[in-house]
């Protein structure tokens, strides 16, 4: 079964993600990458949004299940390695695509799920029901290099440092308050709402907009080229 779909209205693309809480996994990786280059080859869509049909969940992060499940054998490291480098490559690709990307978070946005709506250009959040939170801390996971620098680039101070030292659960008036989030709305269809109407104001050049977010992003495309690979060979993720 696949675990999103993708569709196109008027300008805007669409990425629907379909597995309940959305966790990132292999599959999930090698599903967005496949899902952002078809998009790419569209050439009437103007701008991304990502969204959830699940009621509660935008993305709850990594697959726990699937990774402590690999972390007992060793023959299985190589996976979990490439999977980590794959996060990377699926955060650069957000980061990069030559198209503004904007998430949809209508539930809970978790950890590694929290880290892929930073990769986003804009957000927008459901006001009554979901937190946005990093909950590493508590889970003796710190974030690998680069994604510390995404979490920076994203979230200001003084909340950045909060937040992630605190693993506290952020609702969507404070995401706003923050600026990290465009604005929070009541209602999983009211943010999907807000976050299609504003990305169907996007009709900007490919080619400049890339180059834009290449240029925005390069500090942390520096970090994927050089800290993270270190960390992940070594499989330095817990403390």
């Amino acid at each position: 079964m696949a675990l999103m779909s993708w569709r196109r209205e008027g300008t805007v693309a669409v990425i629907t993600l379909e597995n309940g809480e959305n966790r990132h996994n292999p599959t999930f990786v090698a599903e967005i990458l496949a899902t952002l280059d078809a998009i790419e080859a569209d050439d009437s869509a103007c701008a991304v949004v990502i969204a959830s049909n699940d009621p509660k969940n935008w993305s709850q992060g990594i697959d726990l299940e699937w990774i402590l499940g690999c972390v007992p054998d060793a023959s299985r490291h190589d996976e979990i390695r490439d999977f980590m480098l794959g996060l990377d490559k699926m955060f650069a690709r957000v980061l990069t695509f030559p198209l503004p990307v904007v998430a949809a978070m209508g539930g809970h946005t978790f950890g590694d799920g929290a880290i892929l709506a930073c990769c986003c250009d804009f957000r927008f959040m459901r006001a009554d029901r979901g937190f946005f939170c990093f909950p590493e801390v508590d889970l003796n996971i710190p974030f690998l290099p680069g994604m510390t620098a995404i979490v920076q680039a994203a979230v200001p101070e003084p909340y950045c440092t909060r937040w992630v030292l605190e693993g506290r659960r952020v609702g969507g008036a404070e995401l706003v308050a923050a600026g990290v989030a465009m604005k929070a709305v009541e209602g999983a269809d009211a943010v999907l709402a807000e976050a299609m109407a504003y990305a169907g104001t996007f009709a900007k050049g490919r080619n400049v907009v890339r180059v834009l977010k290449q240029r925005m992003h390069a500090g942390i495309l520096d970090v994927f080229a050089t800290d993270d690979p270190p960390v992940i060979a070594k499989l330095q993720l817990m403390v």
